[in-house]
């Protein structure tokens, strides 16, 4: 919008041309809310309420095409729908008058049936409610929602969900979705997410990984190191010398076939061990969210490939106790 030297503003009165100079190409100035005389410069109206559109248009000057960006996968309508406002105001802002009120309210009993009659799009709510609920508490960003809605799609397309837990086919789909992106997400932290068991959702899963015939590469234990560093509070020299002892690990056959969240927990514990940073096994499993048997099990597979780490913290004080009296 460009910028008028002089600008007189005329009453209250509409018009649909300027009474300056008889233009009937008015300008409206959204922002502003003003229709502006371009030829004169004079302001017709001020203070106008322009309708709002939710769906935002961009102009491709290559071809001067119109294209509007398209809606959410996560949304049962994908976003797509019409919405009726109950006020019952028409677009000038006058009220409606008795009749106009009568078929407004009947749009608006028929547009709220056809946007509940169907069991698809009920089937959507719930399952889409679930999903951004599920986002909210394990932080996950909008990539990982839109693929998890496209999974979800197909599986109503194919009528697995007949039968079958909306919940549980939900969290199958986020921790797939988690597994192709490689975000060290847990069974366990997705199921309590969504309030179910692990072993529904693992059940769930191999539903899908054998309905769309899906690869999914084994997840990095490296992706866990951080993570339950950050739970325990080990200091960056402890988290670099597990980093290095995976990167070792990962060239002998111990590796293969192990959990990767309770591996990552046993090299964060035998690397305390390695710093002399005193923590305790409980603590250590308890944040890599394993049992203390299953971290001694994967402690042992590590020894045979540093076989100098010591058993405990007892054996390192010892071994510092010896070098002073030497």
């Amino acid at each position: 919008m460009g910028t008028f030297v002089e600008t007189k503003v005329i009453g209250q009165e509409e018009y649909n041309y300027c009474p300056e100079c008889n233009n009937d190409k008015l300008i409206s100035d959204f922002q502003k809310g003003e229709e502006i005389c371009p030829q004169c410069g004079v302001i017709i109206e001020d203070n106008l309420d322009f309708p709002v559109y939710h769906h935002s248009f961009k102009i491709n000057r290559e071809d001067n095409i119109n294209k509007v960006m398209g809606g959410s996968l996560a949304q049962y309508d994908k976003g797509l729908s019409t919405h009726i406002a109950s006020t019952n105001i028409d677009a000038s802002g006058y009220p409606l008058n008795p009749k106009q009120l009568t078929n407004a309210r009947t749009l608006r009993h028929w547009d709220k049936i056809s946007k509940s009659n169907r069991s698809r799009d009920r089937n959507f709510r719930t399952a889409f409610s679930i999903l951004l609920r599920t986002k909210e508490k394990l932080s996950l960003n909008d990539i990982i929602i839109e693929k998890s809605a496209y999974y979800y799609r197909r599986i109503v397309d194919l009528k697995l969900t007949k039968g079958r837990s909306i919940e549980k086919f939900i969290a199958a789909c986020v921790y797939l979705t988690c597994r192709e992106f490689g975000i060290p997400r847990t069974l366990d932290e997705i199921s309590t997410a969504i309030g179910i068991k692990k072993v529904d959702t693992g059940k769930y899963y191999r539903i899908l990984i054998k309905q769309f015939d899906i690869r999914v590469d084994p997840i990095e234990s490296g992706f866990y190191i951080n993570k339950i560093a950050n739970n325990v509070g080990l200091s960056m020299a402890t988290v670099q010398k597990a980093t290095e002892m995976m990167v070792k690990m990962k060239k002998y056959s111990v590796y293969e076939g192990k959990d990767p969240a309770a591996l990552s927990t046993a090299i964060l514990y035998a690397a305390c061990l390695e710093q002399g940073e005193n923590t305790r096994q409980s603590q250590i499993a308890e944040a890599g969210e394993i049992s203390l048997v299953n971290l001694r099990k994967r402690f042992l597979d590590i020894k045979k490939v540093f076989p100098i780490i010591p058993n405990n913290f007892k054996k390192i004080n010892a071994r510092k106790s010896n070098k002073f009296y030497d």
